[in-house]
């Protein structure tokens, strides 16, 4: 199946041959044509799967065909949960909107809203926000929703992990009842079913990949390690596999600052990433992380979602999260569109109930080693016999360069209180 199968236009088609796309996803095959219709679309789909092209593309299609030249109301709203990937999607709308006469832009917090407000006043035809900043510039007077026809909830689940499910609520009212609504979602959650009956009329579901299912070609291993060894292996990771690029999680942004100067002590080039890093800073640590100019991006959970970083060899968890779920997201920044990828956890002997957990959510385990000299002194669980010790061997570095990448459980009562916790960092 080729892109023109789908209905697209040639202004379409000749900005997707720019981009270098041949062949349509999954999710784009099925999205595409059901949103050209008009239907409303409730979508799983992880990113990394097209997803972004897949409500992008058709919903440039029908704006232009009804396009005005001399009034520019805002007609499409793009909602996402972070400031990153509101940016991501903004640079997806206007490559893929290069050869028709439409206006986009994009509006998020941590930087002055004047010029933000400046080019809403000269008239967009689509705008891509994050809840807080467009109910903000809303309250300003600044732009209205009132001529909305379409609504895209990008990444769903996470804006309702991040807290936005008021903020969301308050959009909607704001907005014309008759519109086209298309919520994209990595799981399929009961708070996601009961927003998605709120918002969509009639909705074809889409699914693309199985839910909570991570890539296949991401070789997943678990290396046990006591918790004040944890900085001196992943050095020894980085350095002896001579690794390039590495996005490294930590869960608070204390952490990644602490983990960030102690890399670049030891030489090796590192920034972080997290709420309390301004807007500007988050966008010169990401873009120097892409073009190789720095080894190491350590982030928190505000970039396990939406950053496109082609290619991405390694993703090392030094600490798990603490709901399975954002573990999957995490991984899935590697082994994307075919290329394969390694994901790493440091995990220490408080942690083993997370891999559990996780475990759980995958329906699979995952491979355990030690690695001679940083053996910890629990290698197994308080109470637990210690049958199942992981394998014990000397670590020979895996050395990828970008060009040889080319290729549900029910919850537990503490998950919400988990949740809870994992919003607040």
């Amino acid at each position: 199946m080729s892109f023109q199968s789908l209905g697209l236009n040639n202004a379409l088609l000749k900005a997707v041959e720019k981009q270098g796309y041949t062949t349509p996803s999954p999710i784009q095959k099925k999205a595409i044509p059901l949103i050209l219709e008009g239907k409303d679309v409730l979508a799983s789909a992880q990113t990394g799967t097209g997803k972004t092209a897949g409500f992008t593309l058709p919903m440039l299609q029908i704006l232009d065909a009804t396009r005005s030249e001399k009034f520019r109301p805002i007609r499409a709203l793009i909602l996402t949960p972070t400031r990153e990937l509101a940016a991501q999607v903004y640079e997806n709308v206007k490559d893929y909107g290069a050869y028709l006469n439409m206006k986009s832009t994009v509006v998020f917090g941590g930087v002055k809203a004047k010029a933000q407000i400046a080019t809403i006043k000269q008239g967009v035809d689509i705008l891509v926000a994050t809840p807080g900043r467009l109910l903000d510039l809303e309250n300003q007077k600044a732009l209205s929703l009132k001529r909305i026809e379409i609504l895209v909830l990008d990444e769903a689940d996470r804006m309702l992990d991040m807290g936005f499910l008021r903020d969301i609520k308050k959009i909607m009212s704001l907005m014309p009842a008759k519109r086209q609504n298309l919520l994209f979602s990595a799981t399929f959650s009961k708070e996601i079913k009961e927003l998605a009956a709120g918002i969509l009329h009639n909705p074809v579901l889409v699914e693309a990949t199985p839910q909570n299912s991570t890539a296949e070609k991401v070789e997943q291993k678990v290396y046990r390690v006591d918790k004040g060894q944890k900085t001196e292996l992943i050095t020894k990771l980085i350095s002896d596999g001579n690794w390039k690029q590495v996005l490294v999680f930590t869960r608070t942004k204390h952490g990644a600052n602490k983990l960030t100067k102690q890399l670049v002590a030891s030489k090796i080039s590192a920034a972080a990433i997290h709420g309390n890093k301004s807007q500007g800073a988050r966008t010169k640590a990401l873009a120097e992380f892409k073009t190789n100019d720095i080894r190491v991006l350590v982030a928190t959970d505000i970039a396990a979602r939406g950053l496109d970083i082609p290619l991405l060899p390694h993703v090392i968890n030094f600490e798990l999260p603490n709901i399975p779920e954002d573990y999957i997201h995490r991984i899935g920044r590697t082994g994307r569109a075919g290329a394969k990828g390694e994901a790493l956890s440091l995990v220490c002997i408080e942690e083993m109930e997370y891999v559990r957990e996780i475990e759980k959510l995958l329906g699979q385990k995952l491979e355990t080693e030690v690695i001679e000299g940083f053996e910890p002194n629990n290698t197994t669980e308080p109470g637990k016999p210690n049958s199942n010790k992981p394998n014990k061997k000397n670590h020979t570095p895996r050395n990828h360069s970008k060009k040889s990448n080319n290729s549900n459980s029910k919850r537990n009562d503490n998950r919400s209180s988990r949740r809870e916790n994992s919003k607040r960092r």
